[in-house]
């Protein structure tokens, strides 16, 4: 009897799923396997390993939350365009019921300090790649925005000190889960960056 074939696309959403809402480690296949409704074996030949389908997952996930920043950062001001930017990174950490957090900080978070444990060299590459895509879309917003006339700061800088902001913000939604607070802290590195009567 043939293993029964499967949506590549629809295990890889399912995967991921499991894999934000309970770490890497704490998702087995067979968990996988259960909730997509395919045999474990399956999820070995296609995949390979956990990690390799955890990374899969993870470079789906990026591509789709790289669009939706960039349509975020696409229009408006630039201060409408960095207040959608941090909207849509907060509404992603409290995503899910309970809220799942970053699944980037939380990756980070499962990397082996040797070899053979935790996540390893290419997960970490993986969740630098998406900070450093993540990094220049915001560099470029706030490029356009001197060319625009509405900054007059050092987009390179600037746009590092957002994202050490938001990665300090899924720390923070991790020990409180305050999503004014996490707003309220958004708000005022945006007023950081452009100033208080910034447009």
């Amino acid at each position: 009897m043939r293993p029964r074939e499967f949506d590549h696309d629809d295990v890889l959403r399912i995967a991921f799923d499991q894999f934000w809402r309970k770490g890497v480690r704490g998702t087995s296949l067979s968990d996988i396997a259960r909730d997509a409704g395919v045999q474990r074996g399956s999820l070995y030949n296609a995949f390979g390993s956990k990690e390799a389908l955890f990374l899969q997952a993870y470079e789906r996930y990026a591509g789709d939350y790289l669009l939706a920043l960039e349509k975020a950062l696409g229009s408006g001001s630039l201060r409408k365009r960095l207040t959608a930017f941090f909207d849509l990174t907060i509404t992603n950490f409290r995503s899910g019921s309970p809220p799942r957090g970053c699944p980037t900080t939380r990756g980070l978070m499962e990397l082996g300090a040797v070899e053979g444990e935790g996540l390893d060299e290419d997960a970490r590459q993986a969740f630098a790649s998406l900070i450093a895509r993540i990094t220049a879309l915001v560099q470029d917003t706030l490029s356009a925005g001197v060319e625009r006339g509405e900054f007059s700061g050092n987009p390179a800088a600037a746009a590092l000190h957002i994202i050490t902001v938001t990665r300090g913000l899924g720390v923070l939604e991790r020990a409180f889960g305050d999503e004014p607070q996490l707003r309220k802290i958004a708000a005022h590195a945006i007023d950081l960056v452009l100033g208080k009567s910034g447009r």
